[in-house]
């Protein structure tokens, strides 16, 4: 989504340098709300890692989670990994915002069609692109968050990596492993946020104009903006919940040194390494872990997400117009 898929009283265009900006702060404020669920998501999808069965299970649900987080941690439990959360946001909703429209238009024209032209595949790419971007860009700053959300001093579930804060972990990851350390699961971050956005904007941009299309309600609604969110939402969460599982878990495992002397994961090559170890040992179930706390936290997290972005993109539009 972008500033000209979003209806406004001026027809005056917005830059994809101002619709990054629009993105990255409707995305801050929408990781506010949703950083608590997205630290339970991260320790259920880490509880039991690569177990057949019986081991025994420090949270029993998404719930579970957030009240023995905030008993023994506190808020600070609950927002843990907020800060490297707020610049990854930035620059993932910030590309995956800010891009896709442009993006989706010079794909429309290299295929010969006019680039106001709503068309599926051109979307569903626009959209992969502009996610792919955005992982790549932010991927050492996700890396660090997951780490940071995973710790638990009290309750603790898979490797536990401890940091002072995010300059600290950035230090430490390099000084251990070099740039190598600070890309690591850039393959499955790339993977994860492809598969999201290529639903999230164009089933956004699907349900609105849908809705104002049958004069259900306005386009500058909020109501509009809502409905289209929460159905963007589900699909987001649907589509990329495996590859978020597989994501957590190449992020969080232990290191080794292999016989090359390169510093490695101990539990997985790569993402689609992972995802096969999970189902093999866990089934589909280990793929879908988490998955009631992810929806907790991406229904909000793309409600206020793509509702803001078409607020600040409209108020900004207005403000640039009256300037003009």
């Amino acid at each position: 989504m972008s500033s000209t898929s979003s209806s406004s009283k001026t027809s005056q265009p917005i830059t994809a340098l101002e619709g990054f900006g629009c993105g990255a702060v409707a995305a801050c404020i929408a990781v506010t709300v949703s950083n608590p669920a997205e630290v339970a998501k991260t320790r259920l999808q880490l509880q039991g890692e690569l177990a057949k069965g019986g081991v025994k299970k420090v949270y029993s649900s998404a719930a579970d989670v957030l009240v023995k987080t905030w008993r023994y941690e506190g808020i600070r439990g609950l927002q843990r990994g907020l800060p490297p959360a707020y610049a990854y946001q930035f620059l993932l909703n910030g590309s995956r915002l800010g891009f896709y429209e442009p993006f989706r238009r010079n794909i429309n024209r290299f295929f010969g069609y006019e680039p106001q032209q709503q068309l599926p595949f051109t979307s569903v790419a626009a959209g992969a692109t502009s996610g792919a971007v955005g992982a790549a860009l932010g991927n050492p700053l996700f890396l660090i968050k997951a780490r940071m959300q995973a710790y638990s001093p009290a309750l603790p579930v898979g490797t536990q990596h401890n940091y002072k804060s995010s300059l600290d972990a950035l230090a430490r990851i390099f000084k251990a492993e070099g740039l190598r350390g600070l890309v690591r699961g850039i393959d499955a971050a790339i993977l994860r946020t492809s598969m999201g956005s290529s639903v999230q904007l164009p089933s956004y941009n699907f349900t609105k104009n849908l809705i104002v299309s049958n004069d259900i309600l306005p386009a500058n609604s909020t109501w509009t903006f809502l409905l289209s969110s929460s159905v963007s939402g589900a699909c987001v969460c649907l589509v990329m919940q495996p590859a978020d599982t597989a994501l957590t878990r190449v992020y969080n495992q232990p290191t080794i040194v292999g016989p090359d002397g390169k510093i490695r994961g101990a539990l997985y090559r790569n993402p689609i390494d992972c995802l096969w170890k999970t189902f093999k040992a866990e089934g589909v179930k280990g793929l879908y872990k988490g998955s009631t706390a992810h929806f907790m936290r991406i229904a909000p997290h793309t409600i206020i997400t793509l509702t803001m972005n078409d607020i600040i993109i409209n108020l900004y539009k207005s403000a640039k117009d009256r300037r003009t």
